[in-house]
């Protein structure tokens, strides 16, 4: 029997025909507030998108199907530590290496101590079989002498090995506040270092226009792109005034962007890198060619608490990096953020990549995102606002200007400051820590605690994790149970049958948890006697009340005055008080805990609340 076309014997779908039937779920609602997101970049990002055509673009590689490399980090301050994990790593699977120095700001207090150290840090490590990418912070110069001498040493061509030398004095700048000498004289060093490389013999990439110090800076997916564009120009246009050709300078950069677990705009970022060079070398009268793209997973969403939920993260990017056609990716390991990572963190970071290319074979469609309406539209849209923050870093007279006057400083301070308010009232969730966190749960292994950061340097841009605020209110927290024996507490004033009060507790008690406040909870009183019984029991100033709507206005009111009476320094309202507000306040409810209030300030409060009612 021959196939029957289904889908050919009824009358294609419309978008009206869709809307229409949205509007009457909708019932009224704006659609635009309801369906319709938009990016912190303002890329507005439809419910619905259709086919589209897809978009020529440069693709990784010769544009055919092949496996990205999976990168793993060295950065064991050991050299002969770091030489054996790093061929555990490449025994189980890997086929990169990130080299991290000491001193780089990646390095987050470890990294090899020298560029002396990549000798034995490579022992047995066979240079022409993997990829190998300097992290090397302001040693980079030093670092890639070493590496090159090393290879000449054992006889490799350089010709031959897959090399980038990470050279990256914009990056320097950007994370330190000055550079070792002025930029006219780095230019001259850059062009110099590509003429005794190529002298070598070497045809790797010498130099890396990196995202990283913006993105952990607080910049959106635009910015970032911006600020790797004008990077990768500022090198170009030395190695230009320094005699060289411009296909042969544009040739020696490579690009590293950041991916996060936000899928959509990874994959697009991705893609919209290679098209946006690609408009910069049919500028500069080049054909586009394929670049060198490293991704490497977000720093900046990595949390100390419940850090299991970071391995989720880090699938969601490297899935993600490599649908977008990253070259290599470098997953971060769960417990990057706690310290050294071991041999399982790292071990999880590697088959990470190897589940998604060895069993989901990820790798085999060469740009999967072709031709989707949703992600050729927010590449295009990606593209268009990277550019136009490229030409503003490039109007400012580059970005090392840019950085140099603060400008870009500045744009990324009020982007942060954007974000940190989301954060704080939870319109950005952190699954783990200030969503469903879990105040009991098991400390995980490191070779070594991350050591306190060391002061911003004046000029410098921060680097920033999400999660911090929250953490230091549970380091806080942490600090008083070891001090007192118990951690600071909120008594859960439940009124009413458990279906009447269940949510709001729960809404409650994931809130106060996510400061380290841990709630004394219950099935509920009799009366309110009986409760304020229970609340002096539970030995805190601290009570909020949880119910429902119709509960509050026949019982909020006593409630709140019964467990003032009894000692209550400050009584919550689970929910938004409503008509009762002016009554309730009278009665001693001076907080109201919901969806969208200032949470990260009302748990410091109530931290600090707590430890002095203790003291």
């Amino acid at each position: 029997m021959d196939d029957l076309p289904l889908a050919a014997v009824f009358p294609a779908a419309t978008r009206e025909q869709w809307r229409a039937l949205v509007d009457g779920v909708l019932k009224g609602a704006d659609y635009e507030k309801r369906l319709v997101h938009r990016t912190r970049d303002g890329i507005r990002i439809d419910a619905l998108y259709g086919a589209a055509e897809p978009a020529a673009q440069p693709l990784r590689g010769d544009g055919q199907p092949a496996p990205w490399l999976i990168c793993q980090r060295v950065d064991h301050p050991d050299p002969a530590e770091a030489n054996a994990l790093a061929l555990a790593d490449l025994d189980g699977g890997a086929d990169a290496l990130a080299l991290v120095l000491a001193g780089a700001p990646s390095a987050r207090g470890f990294g090899l101590p020298g560029p002396e150290a990549l000798e034995a840090a490579l022992a047995g490590v066979m240079l022409p079989l993997i990829g190998v990418r300097l992290d090397a912070g302001p040693r980079g110069f030093e670092a890639a002498t070493a590496l090159v001498a090393l290879a000449r040493s054992r006889g490799d061509a350089l010709a031959e090995l897959d090399l980038d030398l990470g050279i990256d004095p914009v990056g320097v700048l950007a994370t330190s506040g000055r550079l070792p000498a002025p930029w006219s004289e780095t230019e001259e060093r850059l062009s110099a270092t590509l003429s005794e490389l190529e002298a070598a013999g070497f045809a790797g990439r010498a130099f890396l226009a990196d995202g990283r110090p913006f993105h952990e800076a607080g910049a959106t997916e635009a910015g970032e792109l911006a600020a790797v564009l004008a990077s990768a120009l500022a090198t170009l246009r030395a190695l230009e005034a320094g005699g060289h050709a411009l296909e042969q300078a544009s040739a020696s950069i490579g690009f590293l962007l950041v991916a996060d677990a936000d899928e959509f705009l990874t994959v697009a970022k991705m893609r919209a890198l290679r098209r946006l060079w690609a408009r910069v070398e049919e500028a500069c009268g080049l054909p586009p060619r394929p670049i060198r793209l490293h991704a490497e997973t977000a720093w900046r969403t990595t949390t100390r608490r419940d850090p299991w939920v970071n391995l989720l993260r880090a699938t969601t990017a490297a899935f993600s990096a490599g649908l977008g056609g990253a070259d290599a990716v470098t997953v971060l390991p769960f417990t990057a953020a706690l310290g050294l990572p071991d041999a399982f963190a790292r071990r999880c970071a590697r088959n990470t990549q190897v589940v998604l290319l060895e069993e989901s074979n990820l790798w085999r469609v060469v740009d999967p995102a072709a031709g989707a309406g949703g992600f050729e539209a927010l590449t295009a849209d990606l593209c268009a606002q990277a550019w136009a923050q490229f030409q503003a870093i490039e109007h400012e007279g580059g970005i090392v200007a840019s950085l140099t006057s603060g400008a870009l400083a500045g744009r990324l301070d009020a982007i942060r400051e954007g974000r940190d308010r989301d954060l704080a009232t939870r319109r950005q969730p952190i699954t783990g820590t200030s969503e469903f966190p879990h105040l009991a749960e098991a400390p995980v292994t490191v070779l070594a605690p991350a050591p306190e950061p060391a002061p911003l340097p004046e000029g410098a841009l921060p680097s920033r994790r999400f999660a911090e605020p929250f953490e230091r209110l549970r380091d806080a927290s942490d600090a008083f149970l070891e001090r007192t024996g118990a951690r600071p507490r909120v008594f859960l004033a439940n009124l009413g049958p458990i279906a009447a009060f269940n949510t709001r507790a729960t809404f409650a008690r994931n809130a106060f948890e996510a400061g380290g406040i841990e709630p004394v909870t219950n099935d509920g009183f009799p009366d309110h006697a009986a409760m304020a019984e229970a609340f002096r029991a539970a030995g805190t100033p601290l009570a909020c009340l949880c119910s429902s709507d119709a509960i509050y206005a026949e019982q909020a009111v006593a409630a709140a005055q019964a467990l003032r009476a009894a000692g209550a320094r400050t009584v919550y309202l689970a929910g938004r008080p409503g008509e009762l507000e002016a009554a309730l306040r009278e009665a001693g409810v001076s907080r109201d805990l919901y969806a969208g209030c200032d949470l990260l300030r009302l748990l410091a409060e109530a931290q600090e609340l707590a430890q002095s009612n203790a003291a």
